[in-house]
């Protein structure tokens, strides 16, 4: 059985940092691509980071690009995302996502995802 545990969201001023943590389970970590989904309230959702399934590479959209790393431990079999330079606009919840192989790290309709963390950005 496939599981995935965030956790590390928070309540956070603009301009900020925090470390996202998702703890995976029940496959072959190495084996997939993974990413990193939010939906802001009221909003659909929207990717925000994607990694190959050895680490590499990471992709990201432009409205995060430079703010927000994602990688993977593969000892731990734990994706991360470092969000850095938070805005009001990143509030939302957080969601990591298991690819479908080893690059599939865009998608997220119909992909196992966990059940989230919420990361509030406010001053």
């Amino acid at each position: 059985e496939v599981r995935l545990v965030e956790s590390g969201g928070s309540y956070v001023q603009p301009g900020g940092s925090l470390r996202l943590s998702c703890e995976t389970s029940g496959f072959t970590f190495t084996h997939y691509a993974m990413s990193w989904v939010r939906r802001a309230p009221g909003k659909g959702l929207q990717w925000v980071a994607g990694i190959g399934g050895g680490g590499g590479p990471q992709k990201y959209p432009d409205s995060v690009k430079g703010r927000f790393t994602i990688s993977k431990d593969l000892a731990k079999n734990t994706l991360y995302l470092q969000l850095n330079s938070l805005k009001r606009e990143d509030t939302a919840m957080y969601y990591c996502v298991k690819g479908r192989d080893y690059t599939d790290m865009y998608g997220f309709e119909g992909r196992e995802r966990g059940q989230g963390t919420q990361v509030t950005v406010s001053s």
